[in-house]
């Protein structure tokens, strides 16, 4: 996915939210918070886009560092943030050089929307060791990825995959997102998509 050229024509379905994933990541959220009180720590949310779940997370609680390479996207999400009167850090920077980037460290949640499944394994086993060095000691990894298979734009990743760019946690649970995209792209592309939940091992 060239996703420059995507926020340039003003496609991006991702950030309709239909009521089946947001329900979803909503309780997925809960999971991490649960026991616990706010405020609840750092949380990264790489390749954040507008913003959207970054900024949930901030109304929830968090304290949230957004990151994302695509300028128009950076823009919405500044304007989003704004109209949501929340507290959230956002930097332009590649998912691969989250040092370099300056996202800082000690991150208790990682939060990746779709960025690892159209990524080449390189660029794969970039993002996990950066993803590494600035997590947390008991840091929660949340994945959505698309499965593997033959389609337009989105590589997308099997579980074998997924564990090879993260070594050194373990992933505790794989489930449906209930993602669904209007008839005709959903046709085309197939996204059968799942978070996957990781941990440190």
């Amino acid at each position: 996915m060239n996703w420059r050229f995507a926020y340039a024509i003003v496609f991006h379905p991702w950030e309709e939210t239909d009521p089946p994933f947001a329900r979803k990541i909503s309780q997925l959220f809960d999971r991490e918070q649960k026991g616990r009180q706010p405020p609840y720590g750092l949380a990264l949310d790489l390749g954040t886009g507008s913003g959207i779940w970054g900024i949930d997370l901030a109304k929830r609680g968090w304290q949230v560092t957004g990151i994302d390479i695509v300028d128009k996207a950076l823009r919405r999400a500044r304007d989003r943030v704004q109209k949501a009167g929340v507290d959230m850090r956002l930097v332009r920077g590649d998912v691969t050089a989250l040092q370099a980037a300056g996202v800082g460290s000690g991150f208790r949640l990682v939060l990746d929307t779709g960025t690892f499944h159209d990524l080449n394994s390189g660029q794969r086993e970039a993002m996990g060791r950066e993803v590494s060095a600035v997590a947390a000691p008991d840091a929660t990894v949340l994945l959505l990825v698309w499965q593997k298979r033959r389609r337009p734009l989105i590589r997308g990743a099997s579980r074998s995959e997924v564990e090879a760019a993260f070594p050194g946690w373990r992933v505790t649970d794989v489930e449906s997102s209930y993602f669904r995209l209007p008839k005709i792209l959903d046709l085309l592309l197939k996204p059968d998509e799942h978070w996957y939940r990781l941990r440190r091992e």
